[in-house]
C-alpha cells in the first residue's frame, strides 16, 4: 500500500452526496477551501475536479472549469460521439497506444481497444469511470485511491494509485499522484480539466497562452506519434511568446526544462493568470469539451468546441513503442510520482 504523507492536512471536512452509479454505489462531493475565498470540488467518480471557483470581486466569483450539475451527466457524457473526460485522472495510460500493444520485458501486451485499433486514455472504462476511494479529506486537501487489478484492460499488474489535490493559501492547487504496483507495467497518469478563465458560457479564443516548448511530437494521420519531432519556431504551434489560444489544436509539446514555468494560460476579460508547473516531460494541449447539444453543462452552458483547455502534463503518448522516448515502465514495488501545480494570480 502506497503511504499517505499528511503534512499538509489540517481539519477535517463533510461531503455531501453527488448521486449513485448504476450499481448502487453512491458518489460524494467534497469541497475545498482556502482563506482568500478560493473554492474547489472534487467528486470521487473518476476523482473528477468538478469545479473551481476564483473570486474576480468582492461580490463575484468565476469557475474556471468545465463540468456537469449531476453524476448522471459525467456517466452520460462517455456516450457523446468524443468523450469528453471533464475533469478526470486519466490512467493506466493517457494519450494513445498505437494498436494498443507494446512489448514489456520481451512479451507482447495486447490491450483492450477503444479508439478504432488503438486505445485511447486506458481503455473502454480507465481511471475516469472508477469510483474512487477517499483515504482522506480536510478543508484544503483530499487523497483518493484507486486499485486497478491485474489485467484490468489487460495491463499488467495490480495497480495502486492515490491522487491528492491540495488548495493552498497561495491560490495554488496542486495535484499529487502517486502509484506501486505488484508487476512491472506501464504507467501515464494525467489530470483531464478543461480550462476556461472567461467562465462557463464563454470561448477560449480571447485568452492567450504561453507554452515552455521548442518542439512537439509529429504524430500520423491517428493522431499516434511517428517517433519523429516538429521544431515549433515560426509555426503556428510556437506559443513561446504569449498568443491568442488556437481554435484547434491536439498536441504533445515537449516541454524544455522541469525547472521553470510549463505553459500559462492568460484572461484579459477577469485579469486572472493561470500558471502550470509540472515534473513531467511533456503537456498535452487540447482544445476542446464539445457536448453536441445532447448534454448540458454547469450554469446551463452548452459547451462546444472552444470552450476549455487542457493541459495534460504527462509522459509521450505511445512511449511503450519507442525506445528513444522517455520511459513509461513502472517496475514491481517501485514508486510512481506525478506532480503538476496550477497557480492563479490576479494580473
Amino acid at each position: 500500500m502506497l503511504k499517505i504523507r499528511n503534512s499538509h492536512f489540517k481539519e477535517s471536512k463533510k461531503d455531501k452526496s453527488f448521486g449513485y452509479l448504476p450499481s448502487d454505489k453512491e458518489v460524494f462531493c467534497y469541497n475545498l477551501s482556502n482563506k482568500n475565498g478560493f473554492e474547489v470540488e472534487v467528486i470521487n467518480y473518476g476523482a473528477v475536479i468538478s469545479s473551481i471557483k476564483i473570486p474576480i470581486s468582492k461580490k463575484k466569483k468565476v469557475d474556471i472549469v468545465l463540468g456537469f450539475e449531476t453524476l448522471e451527466n459525467y456517466i452520460q457524457s462517455f456516450n457523446l460521439p468524443s468523450a469528453p473526460y471533464l475533469g478526470a485522472i486519466v490512467g493506466r495510460y493517457a494519450g494513445r497506444i498505437n494498436n494498443a500493444e507494446f512489448i514489456l520485458n520481451g512479451n507482447k501486451v495486447e490491450l483492450t481497444k477503444n479508439h478504432g485499433s488503438h486505445q485511447l486514455h486506458g481503455g473502454i472504462n480507465g481511471f475516469s469511470k472508477a469510483l474512487w476511494s477517499v483515504k482522506n479529506v480536510t478543508t484544503n486537501a483530499i487523497t483518493l485511491e484507486y486499485i486497478s487489478q491485474d489485467n484490468e484492460e489487460n495491463f499488467p499488474g495490480q495497480l495502486t494509485t492515490q491522487v491528492t489535490y491540495i488548495l493552498t493559501e497561495d491560490n495554488e492547487l496542486k495535484v499529487d499522484m502517486f502509484a506501486k504496483s505488484t508487476e512491472d507495467t506501464i504507467i501515464n497518469l494525467t489530470q483531464h480539466s478543461y480550462f476556461n478563465l472567461d467562465g462557463q458560457s464563454e470561448d477560449i479564443v480571447n485568452q492567450d497562452l504561453f507554452v515552455n516548448s521548442s518542439k512537439t511530437l509529429e504524430t500520423n494521420i491517428d493522431n499516434i506519434p511517428t517517433g519523429r519531432f516538429f521544431e515549433v519556431a515560426r509555426s503556428p504551434f510556437d506559443f513561446n511568446l504569449p498568443k491568442e489560444c488556437p481554435t484547434k489544436i491536439d498536441n504533445t509539446f515537449v516541454l524544455n526544462d522541469n525547472d521553470t514555468v510549463s505553459a500559462i494560460l492568460i484572461s484579459k476579460k477577469n485579469n486572472l493568470k493561470m500558471s502550470v508547473f509540472t515534473n513531467q516531460p511533456a503537456i498535452h494541449i487540447y482544445v476542446g469539451g464539445n457536448c453536441f447539444n445532447q448534454i448540458k453543462g454547469k450554469e446551463n452552458a452548452s459547451y462546444h468546441p472552444l470552450s476549455g483547455i487542457c493541459f495534460e502534463a504527462q509522459n509521450f503518448p505511445d512511449a511503450p513503442n519507442h525506445e528513444h522516448f522517455p520511459s513509461a515502465v513502472l517496475k514491481k514495488d517501485e514508486t510512481y510520482h506525478h506532480k503538476t501545480t496550477f497557480k492563479f494570480e490576479k494580473i
